[in-house]
C-alpha cells in the first residue's frame, strides 16, 4: 500500500469530512475508510489538528520552522562554546 503524505490543511478539511459524514449516521471507522484514512490515523489527527482552521495551521508551520531554526543555533553556540573552553583549558 502507498504511503500519503498530508498537508495540514488537507487533514483539516478530512477531519471535518469525517465529523460530517459522522453527523449523517455514518460510525468513525466507516467515515475515516471513505476519506482513505485509517481509524488510528483520524484519531491521531483529531488529536493533533482537532479545532484548528487553517490560519492555525499555518501559524503552526510557521512555528514548527521557527522553532527547528532556534534549536540549530543553540546547537552551533553550544558546540562554540564547547570549543572554546577546551583551548581556554590547554585540550586541544
Amino acid at each position: 500500500m502507498r504511503k500519503t503524505t498530508y498537508t495540514i490543511k488537507q487533514i483539516i478539511v478530512h477531519l471535518r469530512e469525517v465529523e460530517v459524514l459522522c453527523s449523517q449516521g455514518k460510525t468513525i471507522g466507516e467515515a475515516a475508510r471513505q476519506i482513505g484514512v485509517t481509524e488510528q490515523t483520524y484519531y491521531r489527527w483529531r488529536k493533533q489538528y482537532g479545532g484548528m482552521n487553517s490560519s492555525d495551521a499555518k501559524r503552526l508551520k510557521e512555528l514548527e520552522k521557527e522553532n527547528a531554526r532556534l534549536k540549530k543555533l543553540v546547537a552551533d553556540l553550544s558546540l562554540d562554546n564547547a570549543i572554546l573552553k577546551d583551548v581556554a583549558e590547554g585540550k586541544f
